[in-house]
């Protein structure tokens, strides 16, 4: 379907959805920009409720594959001007799309999980969400005062990990972490000083690991009750990593360490 007023109702409600992230939460809904991002749903979730396509976009191979997957019913192809008025991103994105956020219930502990105390920087939470799908991490678990895992800043950051792992939201982390502890995990609190260095501290599996915000680290309380605190050795002079770059060193790390029991036995 072709829309050419601003003032269609369907148009107007993906365009509230994507200027209001309190709408957003109220309607469980989120918005992907790119194809990329929205190809990643449609395999792992499936079509989009909504899909907004640039017009003159509409011949490009990876743009025309998108359309073919969602129904007619559901696409809305409109202008370069009332593209842009719509998407955060440039109008070249060509695509975005409205579908519901995952509302997950709380799983099982995996063996290898992911805790975000109050990191409250989008592109943070979702470079992280990206370092554990890509690290094999099975969940990651955020508090309450976590970034909203599903806003645009976040997602677009992310590219599409959100649907390669399981992301769980308004999580009580120290309550979590004692049952995680009590059936057997450990948790490993990553901290900027006086821990152990990463690269020798035991990872036991099954691991839980948590990394706080990014002017206070994680709290005393999460710390207190960890098996271990773990630090990245760095230079003299480097007082700390940007809070996404150090979870991606010490999530890899977990890989590392994986791979080398993996391939000795």
């Amino acid at each position: 379907m072709r829309i050419d007023s601003r003032h269609n109702a369907r148009l107007r409600e993906v365009a509230r959805l994507i200027a209001s992230s309190r709408d957003r939460r109220k309607a469980g809904r989120c918005v992907l920009e790119g194809v990329h991002l929205i190809d990643v749903y449609c395999a792992r979730i499936g079509a989009p409720e909504t899909l907004v396509v640039l017009d003159e976009a509409l011949a490009r191979p990876d743009v025309a594959g998108l359309v073919e997957r969602v129904a007619s019913s559901r696409t809305i192809v409109v202008s370069r001007k009332l593209f842009g008025e719509l998407a955060t991103l440039p109008a070249d994105v060509a695509a975005l799309a409205v579908v519901a956020a995952p509302t997950p219930t709380m799983p099982a502990p995996g063996d290898f999980c992911l805790l975000l105390e109050d990191v409250q920087d989008p592109g943070n939470v979702g470079s992280m969400i990206r370092a554990a799908a890509a690290a094999g991490a099975e969940q990651v678990l955020l508090s309450r005062q976590c970034a909203f895992a599903w806003s645009p800043k976040v997602l677009r950051a992310a590219q599409g990990a959100h649907f390669l792992t399981r992301v769980v939201e308004d999580v009580d982390l120290r309550d979590w972490a004692l049952g995680f502890r009590a059936a057997g995990g450990s948790v490993a609190a990553l901290v900027v000083d006086d821990g152990m260095r990463l690269f020798e501290a035991d990872l036991p599996t099954p691991l839980a690991l948590a990394i706080g915000n990014e002017g206070a680290g994680l709290s005393r309380a999460l710390i207190d009750i960890a098996d271990r605190r773990v630090t990245i050795p760095m230079a003299t002079g480097n007082e700390s990593l940007n809070a996404a770059a150090a979870a991606a060193v010490a999530l890899f790390e977990v890989v590392r360490r994986r791979s080398a029991t993996l391939s000795s036995r």
